[in-house]
Protein backbone atom coordinates (compact mmCIF):
# COMPACT_ATOMS: atom_id res chain seq x y z
CA UNK A 1 0.00 0.00 0.00
CA UNK A 2 1.29 3.47 -0.84
CA UNK A 3 1.94 5.88 2.04
CA UNK A 4 -1.05 8.03 1.13
CA UNK A 5 -3.27 4.97 1.20
CA UNK A 6 -1.94 3.94 4.59
CA UNK A 7 -2.62 7.40 6.00
CA UNK A 8 -6.14 7.38 4.58
CA UNK A 9 -6.81 3.97 6.12
CA UNK A 10 -5.87 5.35 9.53
CA UNK A 11 -8.20 8.32 9.38
CA UNK A 12 -11.42 8.18 11.45
CA UNK A 13 -14.27 6.73 9.45
CA UNK A 14 -12.03 5.39 6.69
CA UNK A 15 -12.64 1.78 7.64
CA UNK A 16 -16.40 2.29 7.52
CA UNK A 17 -16.16 3.89 4.08
CA UNK A 18 -14.27 0.85 2.76
CA UNK A 19 -17.31 -1.36 3.44
CA UNK A 20 -20.83 -1.29 2.00
CA UNK A 21 -23.09 0.95 4.03
CA UNK A 22 -25.91 -0.74 5.97
CA UNK A 23 -28.96 1.41 6.52
CA UNK A 24 -30.87 0.57 9.70
CA UNK A 25 -34.17 1.09 7.92
CA UNK A 26 -35.19 -2.28 6.46
CA UNK A 27 -32.00 -4.01 7.73
CA UNK A 28 -32.51 -7.64 8.76
CA UNK A 29 -31.18 -8.07 12.29
CA UNK A 30 -30.80 -11.17 14.46
CA UNK A 31 -30.39 -10.54 18.19
CA UNK A 32 -29.50 -13.43 20.50
CA UNK A 33 -30.37 -13.58 24.17
CA UNK A 34 -33.05 -11.06 23.28
CA UNK A 35 -35.83 -12.00 25.69
CA UNK A 36 -34.57 -9.58 28.32
CA UNK A 37 -31.81 -7.16 29.30
CA UNK A 38 -29.46 -5.78 26.66
CA UNK A 39 -30.91 -8.09 24.00
CA UNK A 40 -34.47 -6.91 24.53
CA UNK A 41 -33.36 -3.28 24.43
CA UNK A 42 -31.39 -3.95 21.23
CA UNK A 43 -34.38 -5.57 19.54
CA UNK A 44 -36.57 -2.60 20.41
CA UNK A 45 -34.01 0.02 19.35
CA UNK A 46 -33.26 -1.59 15.98
CA UNK A 47 -36.99 -2.02 15.32
CA UNK A 48 -37.61 1.64 16.19
CA UNK A 49 -35.04 2.53 13.52
CA UNK A 50 -37.02 0.54 10.95
CA UNK A 51 -35.09 -2.74 11.01
CA UNK A 52 -36.67 -6.16 10.61
CA UNK A 53 -35.74 -7.78 13.90
CA UNK A 54 -35.56 -11.43 14.91
CA UNK A 55 -35.83 -11.89 18.66
CA UNK A 56 -34.05 -15.14 19.52
CA UNK A 57 -33.57 -16.75 22.90
CA UNK A 58 -33.32 -20.17 24.50
CA UNK A 59 -36.54 -19.23 26.35
CA UNK A 60 -38.86 -19.38 23.35
CA UNK A 61 -42.02 -18.22 25.15
CA UNK A 62 -40.29 -15.12 26.53
CA UNK A 63 -38.85 -14.34 23.09
CA UNK A 64 -42.28 -14.66 21.47
CA UNK A 65 -43.85 -12.51 24.16
CA UNK A 66 -41.33 -9.73 23.59
CA UNK A 67 -41.57 -9.95 19.80
CA UNK A 68 -45.35 -9.50 20.06
CA UNK A 69 -44.74 -6.07 21.62
CA UNK A 70 -42.34 -4.90 18.89
CA UNK A 71 -43.83 -3.81 15.59
CA UNK A 72 -42.79 -6.18 12.79
CA UNK A 73 -40.52 -8.35 14.94
CA UNK A 74 -40.40 -12.14 14.70
CA UNK A 75 -39.11 -14.63 17.22
CA UNK A 76 -37.37 -18.00 17.19
CA UNK A 77 -36.05 -20.33 19.84
CA UNK A 78 -32.26 -20.45 19.69
CA UNK A 79 -29.84 -22.32 21.90
CA UNK A 80 -26.64 -20.56 20.86
CA UNK A 81 -24.54 -23.56 21.96
CA UNK A 82 -26.21 -25.75 19.30
CA UNK A 83 -24.83 -25.42 15.74
CA UNK A 84 -27.84 -27.23 14.34
CA UNK A 85 -30.18 -24.73 15.97
CA UNK A 86 -28.20 -21.89 14.45
CA UNK A 87 -28.52 -23.47 11.02
CA UNK A 88 -32.29 -23.74 11.41
CA UNK A 89 -32.69 -20.13 12.51
CA UNK A 90 -30.50 -18.80 9.71
CA UNK A 91 -32.48 -20.85 7.17
CA UNK A 92 -35.74 -19.47 8.56
CA UNK A 93 -34.53 -15.88 8.43
CA UNK A 94 -33.29 -16.30 4.85
CA UNK A 95 -36.58 -17.92 3.82
CA UNK A 96 -38.64 -15.07 5.28
CA UNK A 97 -36.39 -12.04 4.71
CA UNK A 98 -33.92 -13.19 2.07
CA UNK A 99 -30.76 -11.93 3.78
CA UNK A 100 -29.05 -11.20 7.09
CA UNK A 101 -27.52 -7.75 7.46
CA UNK A 102 -26.64 -7.62 11.15
CA UNK A 103 -26.05 -10.18 13.89
CA UNK A 104 -25.93 -9.07 17.51
CA UNK A 105 -24.27 -11.91 19.41
CA UNK A 106 -25.56 -10.93 22.83
CA UNK A 107 -26.51 -14.15 24.66
CA UNK A 108 -24.45 -14.71 27.78
CA UNK A 109 -24.47 -16.07 31.32
CA UNK A 110 -22.65 -14.77 34.40
CA UNK A 111 -22.34 -17.13 37.36
CA UNK A 112 -19.98 -15.73 40.00
CA UNK A 113 -18.19 -17.13 43.03
CA UNK A 114 -14.96 -18.77 44.19
CA UNK A 115 -13.28 -20.52 41.25
CA UNK A 116 -12.24 -23.63 43.21
CA UNK A 117 -15.89 -24.22 44.18
CA UNK A 118 -17.29 -23.91 40.65
CA UNK A 119 -19.11 -27.01 39.43
CA UNK A 120 -18.04 -28.55 36.13
CA UNK A 121 -21.54 -28.06 34.73
CA UNK A 122 -21.32 -24.33 35.48
CA UNK A 123 -17.93 -24.06 33.78
CA UNK A 124 -19.34 -25.85 30.72
CA UNK A 125 -22.35 -23.55 30.55
CA UNK A 126 -20.27 -20.36 30.76
CA UNK A 127 -17.81 -21.44 28.08
CA UNK A 128 -20.43 -22.98 25.80
CA UNK A 129 -22.77 -19.96 25.88
CA UNK A 130 -20.25 -17.12 26.08
CA UNK A 131 -17.59 -18.54 23.76
CA UNK A 132 -19.05 -21.30 21.58
CA UNK A 133 -22.24 -19.28 21.24
CA UNK A 134 -20.29 -16.39 19.74
CA UNK A 135 -18.26 -18.68 17.47
CA UNK A 136 -21.38 -20.59 16.37
CA UNK A 137 -23.18 -17.37 15.57
CA UNK A 138 -20.38 -15.94 13.49
CA UNK A 139 -19.91 -19.25 11.68
CA UNK A 140 -23.61 -19.49 10.90
CA UNK A 141 -24.06 -16.04 9.32
CA UNK A 142 -20.67 -15.41 7.73
CA UNK A 143 -21.21 -17.55 4.58
CA UNK A 144 -24.39 -15.72 3.55
CA UNK A 145 -22.91 -12.33 4.46
CA UNK A 146 -19.72 -12.98 2.50
CA UNK A 147 -21.76 -14.17 -0.49
CA UNK A 148 -23.75 -10.93 -0.32
CA UNK A 149 -20.57 -8.87 0.03
CA UNK A 150 -21.86 -7.05 3.09
CA UNK A 151 -22.81 -7.59 6.70
CA UNK A 152 -21.98 -6.60 10.24
CA UNK A 153 -21.52 -8.72 13.35
CA UNK A 154 -21.51 -7.25 16.85
CA UNK A 155 -20.20 -9.48 19.62
CA UNK A 156 -21.23 -8.26 23.06
CA UNK A 157 -18.20 -9.05 25.17
CA UNK A 158 -17.52 -7.21 28.43
CA UNK A 159 -14.90 -5.08 30.12
CA UNK A 160 -14.35 -8.37 31.96
CA UNK A 161 -12.73 -9.35 28.67
CA UNK A 162 -9.88 -6.99 29.56
CA UNK A 163 -10.16 -6.30 33.27
CA UNK A 164 -9.73 -9.38 35.51
CA UNK A 165 -12.16 -9.64 38.43
CA UNK A 166 -11.93 -11.99 41.44
CA UNK A 167 -14.93 -14.29 41.67
CA UNK A 168 -15.33 -14.33 37.90
CA UNK A 169 -12.43 -16.47 36.67
CA UNK A 170 -14.35 -18.51 34.09
CA UNK A 171 -16.52 -15.57 33.09
CA UNK A 172 -13.35 -13.51 32.58
CA UNK A 173 -11.91 -16.33 30.46
CA UNK A 174 -15.04 -16.45 28.32
CA UNK A 175 -15.09 -12.73 27.68
CA UNK A 176 -11.36 -12.56 26.93
CA UNK A 177 -12.07 -15.30 24.38
CA UNK A 178 -15.06 -13.51 22.85
CA UNK A 179 -13.03 -10.32 22.54
CA UNK A 180 -10.10 -12.10 20.91
CA UNK A 181 -12.36 -14.03 18.55
CA UNK A 182 -13.97 -10.76 17.45
CA UNK A 183 -10.64 -9.14 16.58
CA UNK A 184 -9.36 -12.26 14.80
CA UNK A 185 -12.54 -12.69 12.73
CA UNK A 186 -12.46 -9.00 11.86
CA UNK A 187 -8.96 -9.41 10.42
CA UNK A 188 -9.77 -12.68 8.64
CA UNK A 189 -12.79 -11.23 6.84
CA UNK A 190 -11.34 -7.80 6.14
CA UNK A 191 -11.99 -6.93 2.50
CA UNK A 192 -15.08 -9.13 2.14
CA UNK A 193 -17.55 -6.36 3.01
CA UNK A 194 -18.29 -8.07 6.34
CA UNK A 195 -17.17 -6.37 9.54
CA UNK A 196 -16.96 -7.52 13.16
CA UNK A 197 -17.10 -5.25 16.20
CA UNK A 198 -16.69 -6.05 19.88
CA UNK A 199 -18.72 -4.06 22.38
CA UNK A 200 -17.40 -4.13 25.94
CA UNK A 201 -19.92 -2.92 28.52
CA UNK A 202 -18.91 -2.27 32.10
CA UNK A 203 -21.37 -3.33 34.85
CA UNK A 204 -24.85 -3.22 33.28
CA UNK A 205 -28.00 -2.76 35.34
CA UNK A 206 -29.76 -5.96 34.26
CA UNK A 207 -30.90 -9.16 35.91
CA UNK A 208 -27.63 -10.77 34.77
CA UNK A 209 -25.65 -8.71 37.28
CA UNK A 210 -28.33 -8.54 39.96
CA UNK A 211 -27.01 -9.06 43.47
CA UNK A 212 -23.38 -8.77 42.36
CA UNK A 213 -21.95 -5.57 43.85
CA UNK A 214 -19.55 -4.37 41.17
CA UNK A 215 -20.09 -0.67 41.69
CA UNK A 216 -16.72 -0.10 43.33
CA UNK A 217 -14.88 -1.95 40.55
CA UNK A 218 -16.65 -0.86 37.37
CA UNK A 219 -18.93 2.05 36.52
CA UNK A 220 -22.54 0.99 35.99
CA UNK A 221 -24.57 1.69 32.86
CA UNK A 222 -28.12 1.05 31.68
CA UNK A 223 -28.93 -1.40 28.85
CA UNK A 224 -29.88 1.43 26.49
CA UNK A 225 -26.40 2.94 26.91
CA UNK A 226 -24.89 -0.34 25.71
CA UNK A 227 -27.34 -0.66 22.84
CA UNK A 228 -26.57 2.82 21.58
CA UNK A 229 -22.93 1.72 21.38
CA UNK A 230 -23.99 -1.43 19.51
CA UNK A 231 -26.11 0.49 17.01
CA UNK A 232 -23.36 3.05 16.51
CA UNK A 233 -20.94 0.35 15.29
CA UNK A 234 -23.19 -0.25 12.28
CA UNK A 235 -22.16 3.21 11.10
CA UNK A 236 -18.57 3.38 12.38
CA UNK A 237 -17.58 -0.30 12.02
CA UNK A 238 -15.24 0.26 14.97
CA UNK A 239 -13.17 -2.74 16.04
CA UNK A 240 -13.96 -2.25 19.73
CA UNK A 241 -15.96 0.16 21.85
CA UNK A 242 -16.79 0.25 25.53
CA UNK A 243 -19.79 1.53 27.41
CA UNK A 244 -19.15 4.05 28.89
CA UNK A 245 -16.81 5.06 26.09
CA UNK A 246 -13.99 6.24 28.37
CA UNK A 247 -13.57 2.91 30.21
CA UNK A 248 -11.64 1.07 27.48
CA UNK A 249 -8.95 3.71 26.86
CA UNK A 250 -8.82 4.43 30.60
CA UNK A 251 -8.14 0.81 31.50
CA UNK A 252 -5.59 0.48 28.70
CA UNK A 253 -3.59 3.32 30.25
CA UNK A 254 -3.86 1.86 33.74
CA UNK A 255 -2.85 -1.61 32.57
CA UNK A 256 0.12 -0.24 30.65
CA UNK A 257 1.55 2.28 33.09
CA UNK A 258 0.32 1.62 36.65
CA UNK A 259 2.44 -0.88 38.62
CA UNK A 260 0.64 -3.94 39.98
CA UNK A 261 1.58 -2.95 43.53
CA UNK A 262 -0.30 0.33 43.11
CA UNK A 263 -3.25 -1.45 41.50
CA UNK A 264 -3.40 -3.82 44.47
CA UNK A 265 -3.68 -0.94 46.93
CA UNK A 266 -6.44 0.68 44.89
CA UNK A 267 -8.34 -2.61 44.58
CA UNK A 268 -8.21 -3.07 48.34
CA UNK A 269 -9.53 0.44 48.87
CA UNK A 270 -12.53 -0.09 46.56
CA UNK A 271 -13.26 -3.64 47.69
CA UNK A 272 -11.92 -5.64 44.75
CA UNK A 273 -13.51 -8.89 45.95
CA UNK A 274 -17.01 -7.49 45.47
CA UNK A 275 -17.76 -9.81 42.54
CA UNK A 276 -18.16 -12.52 45.17
CA UNK A 277 -20.34 -10.38 47.42
CA UNK A 278 -23.73 -11.58 46.21
CA UNK A 279 -27.15 -10.68 47.52
CA UNK A 280 -28.98 -14.03 47.24
CA UNK A 281 -32.41 -12.42 47.56
CA UNK A 282 -31.85 -9.85 44.83
CA UNK A 283 -30.23 -12.49 42.60
CA UNK A 284 -32.80 -15.24 43.25
CA UNK A 285 -34.73 -14.94 39.98
CA UNK A 286 -31.61 -15.02 37.85
CA UNK A 287 -30.05 -17.87 39.82
CA UNK A 288 -33.20 -19.98 39.45
CA UNK A 289 -33.18 -19.58 35.68
CA UNK A 290 -29.43 -20.16 35.58
CA UNK A 291 -29.81 -23.39 37.55
CA UNK A 292 -32.51 -24.59 35.15
CA UNK A 293 -30.41 -23.67 32.13
CA UNK A 294 -27.33 -25.38 33.58
CA UNK A 295 -29.29 -28.59 34.18
CA UNK A 296 -30.84 -28.57 30.69
CA UNK A 297 -27.48 -27.87 29.08
CA UNK A 298 -25.79 -30.62 31.06
CA UNK A 299 -28.47 -33.13 30.08
CA UNK A 300 -28.14 -32.16 26.41
CA UNK A 301 -24.38 -32.61 26.50
CA UNK A 302 -24.79 -36.02 28.13
CA UNK A 303 -27.19 -37.12 25.39
CA UNK A 304 -24.78 -36.13 22.61
CA UNK A 305 -21.74 -37.87 24.08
Amino acid sequence: MRLSGMITALLPGAYARQNPRIELEDAVVIVTGAARGIGAEAAAMFAAAGSRVWVTDVDADDAARLASTIDGARSARLDVTDRGAWGSVVDEVLTVDGRIDILVNNAGVMPTGPFAEEAAATTDLILDVNVKGVLNGMGAVLPTMVDAGRGHIVNVASMAGMLPLPGMVTYNASKFAAYGASLAARREYDGTGVTVSAVLPSAVRTELSSGADLGGVLPTVDPDDVVRAIVRTVRTRAARVSSPGWVLPGWALVDQFVPESVERVVRELVGHRQAMALDPVERATYLARLERQTLEHSQTKDQTR
